[in-house]
């Protein structure tokens, strides 16, 4: 009985391992979190949970589907003087199809729930203010991308650099892209695929409709450690806050 209880978790470790190496560095992953996570209110092992907004394609062929949850916790809480605070946190699983997988997960771009429902406005054409799919132009969380959903593409200034998609969910998938004077990189680790990036351009970086500052995207030692820093009044996320989580 003991060998076959040994046997068994080899077996699952073996399956937890192919299924992490399914996921290679550098896939994008757009979450939207399920409850509001505010400094002044949280402490260090409060859990972090979020849903995948948007299919994520792998190179495998499977997906992680819409509505799978990533979870994780606050690992700290600072105070600063003159009221300034700091706030850790670290996604680190990611639960789809029935597998547990754990991951080092770092942040590339956030967003509030008000730039979210901007980017899903319709922003012209003749039914303005409807709801995807039928919106035609709709304006992205980040730099000058713009969604023509008629023909399905994503434009910046006169470049095609992705294609609006709508399978019971709608997002874009485009090749990440490095804008010149920010953090992020473009490809990571030679994954030069299109990503699923829901609401956000191809070159989002950074923070968008918040007064906070991402301290460490979680790239670097302590890997997957992300850290918020602003006004402790301010350092808030609400729920329905749009962050786009990158494999270490």
């Amino acid at each position: 009985m003991k060998s076959l209880a040994i046997v068994g978790t080899l077996l699952l470790l073996a399956c937890a391992l192919t299924a992490q190496t399914a996921i290679p560095a550098g896939t994008v992953i757009p979450v939207q979190l399920n409850k509001t996570i505010e400094a002044a209110k949280v402490k260090a092992g409060d859990p972090v949970t979020a849903r995948v907004a948007q299919d994520v394609l792998l190179p495998s062929g499977e997906r992680i589907k819409a509505g799978a949850r990533v979870s994780g916790h606050v690992e700290s809480v600072t105070l600063e003087p003159r009221a300034h605070a700091s706030m850790t946190m670290r996604f680190e699983r990611v639960i789809s199809g029935g597998q547990s997988i754990p991951l080092h997960l770092s942040l590339r771009a956030v967003a509030s729930p008000l730039e979210v429902e901007a980017a899903q406005t319709q922003t012209s054409g003749f039914d303005r203010g409807s709801d995807p799919p039928w919106s035609q132009t709709v304006m992205l969380v980040g730099f000058t991308d713009v969604v023509y959903r008629e023909n399905g593409t994503v434009i910046d200034g006169e470049d095609e650099v992705g294609r609006s998609v709508y399978a019971g969910n709608w997002g874009v998938m485009s090749r990440v892209s490095s804008q010149p004077g920010t953090p992020c990189r473009a490809a990571v680790a030679g994954n030069d695929r299109p990503q699923a990036l829901w609401v956000f351009s191809h070159d989002a970086c950074g923070v968008y409709g918040y007064e906070m500052t991402i301290a460490s995207a979680g790239r670097r030692d302590p890997k997957g450690s992300v850290v918020l820093t602003g006004q402790l009044r301010e350092l808030k996320l609400r729920g329905g806050t749009a962050m786009l989580l990158r494999v270490n």
